[in-house]
């Protein structure tokens, strides 16, 4: 009798980290719009831009240093985050300074007695800053999960970041929304930021809570209705909208945070019923503070009738951005030869999508809109692919956030829907929007990397090794 003793080993093989991939989507997302800068200084002076080669270089070393922390501390983060970021930033850089070299927008600013601020230099500043905040966030925070022991923290800093511009002396009214603090010199959106928080607040209460608010008390029209006491986080988050809309005429954060917690409720319960209410809570405060708050009613019927305004003598800028995404068509005038200045102070920041829907066309308007929502999908994905119940609600709050805020701008621009004065995320100029979005991605990374790394290997136990007797 023979005998042959077989091991049999158990290894844990994790999933590629995929580096390589977003070191060549990189490259990519650097060379397109060093491109789009070339193609602007062409059509506007038949010559390369003097900058070309700092801008290329300033670019490149900023994706570079972001690629090199996640290699090394988020190796197997999500391959596209960072790259589609990149690739909206640069082409935002290249559109605001397309727009400073407008003589019609520094004419306005003289006429008005004002000077006129070159702005691209200030955003690539901006986007060192964001880049900055972003490698710091994934060198903290080694575990997204120690953010679920600040919940209730959370929520207290980001009603503290709501108030501020509330604050005399440390708020500012511009254009009749008190959205902006003035901080040695820099206007600082606090709202940016406060997203951020908030969404944690939100994903460690629900992770919490979710048992409880999905329970139902009886069935209405096939949907299952929320029991009476399970209304109160609801309403309370409803009324504080309401009260950013009504003492700071922010149409555009109260939407934000109000649609961010009913979009993680529906998740968290599954209950189709959240939606609903969430909608017919969000018109009716809508449409009664637009009743008595004249800032909110100017915008509505801005919204409702843009051309009125060559009659009225009020702003025409949702009329101007309108005419440029009609005189676009579908493939656009081609970057730098249109006339999207004409909306005037706002192009480079709420309106600078009108800019490419002007001269990238509908077609380019798309791939915007496209890019977008590919980090709408990758923070989606790295939801369902979270191990904790806490990282799944936190990915899907900033992306959901993240989306609102895409659809609010662009809806407003393009009158779908009121004005609000929020930013397009990454592209339009202000320090408070890029340097938050980076973070926000940051944190999604994190989130990727520790959903998608290798679970440890298991201890060895003595059934790992079997024994098999062969006989002749």
């Amino acid at each position: 009798m023979s005998s042959t003793s077989n091991t049999t080993t158990i290894s844990t093989v994790g999933p590629p980290s995929r580096r390589n991939t977003e070191l060549a989507m990189l490259a990519f997302a650097v060379i397109i719009p060093v491109l789009a800068y070339a193609n602007v200084g062409l059509a506007l002076s038949d010559e390369l831009p003097s900058g070309l080669l700092s801008y290329g270089l300033g670019l490149g070393f900023m994706a570079g240093v972001g690629h090199l922390v996640v290699r090394k501390f988020a190796p197997y983060a999500d391959p596209l985050l960072l790259p589609l970021a990149t690739l909206l930033n640069g082409l935002g850089l290249v559109l605001i300074w397309r727009l400073d070299q407008s003589r019609r927008l520094a004419q306005r600013a003289e006429a008005a007695g004002g000077e006129f601020t070159v702005a691209a230099p200030r955003q690539l500043m901006y986007s060192a800053m964001g880049i900055a905040l972003f490698v710091a966030v994934l060198l903290l925070l080694k575990d997204h999960r120690k953010l679920q022991r600040y919940t209730y923290i959370s929520m207290f800093v980001s009603l503290v970041l709501l108030l501020l511009p509330l604050v005399p002396g440390l708020g500012m009214n511009v254009f009749g929304a008190r959205i902006w603090i003035s901080v040695a010199g820099f206007s600082i959106q606090p709202a940016e930021f406060a997203k951020i928080v908030i969404a944690v607040f939100f994903a460690g209460y629900l992770m919490v809570k979710r048992d409880a608010l999905a329970l139902a008390s009886r069935r209405f029209m096939g949907m299952y209705l929320p029991r009476g006491r399970d209304l109160f986080p609801i309403l309370t988050v409803w009324a504080i909208s309401i009260l950013i809309l009504v003492f700071e005429t922010d149409l555009g954060t109260s939407l934000l945070f109000f649609g961010m917690f009913v979009v993680m409720l529906y998740v968290a319960t599954e209950r189709t019923s959240w939606i609903v209410f969430g909608l017919l809570m969000s018109a009716a405060g809508a449409v009664t503070v637009s009743t008595f708050e004249p800032h909110v009613e100017q915008r509505v019927n801005a919204w409702l009738d843009p051309f009125a305004a060559f009659e009225n003598g009020t702003t025409d800028q949702i009329a101007q951005a309108l005419m440029a995404f009609g005189s676009g068509g579908t493939v656009g005038t081609g970057l730098g030869q249109g006339n999207s200045d004409l909306i005037g102070f706002a192009a480079n920041s709420d309106f600078i999508l009108a800019t490419v829907g002007e001269e990238l066309g509908l077609g380019g308007t798309m791939a915007i809109l496209l890019i977008y929502a590919l980090i709408v999908e990758r923070g989606a994905r790295t939801a369902l692919a979270a191990r904790d119940p806490f990282g799944k609600m936190l990915a899907i709050g900033l992306s959901a956030a993240f989306a609102i805020q895409v659809f609010v701008v662009a809806g407003g621009v393009m009158g779908l829907i009121p004005l609000t004065g929020m930013t397009m995320p990454f592209m339009a100029y202000g320090g408070s929007s890029v340097i938050a979005n980076w973070a926000l991605i940051a944190v999604l990374i994190r989130i990727s990397d520790t959903a998608r790394r290798p679970a440890p290997a298991p201890a060895p136990s003595p059934d790992a090794e079997m024994t098999q007797v062969v006989r002749p």
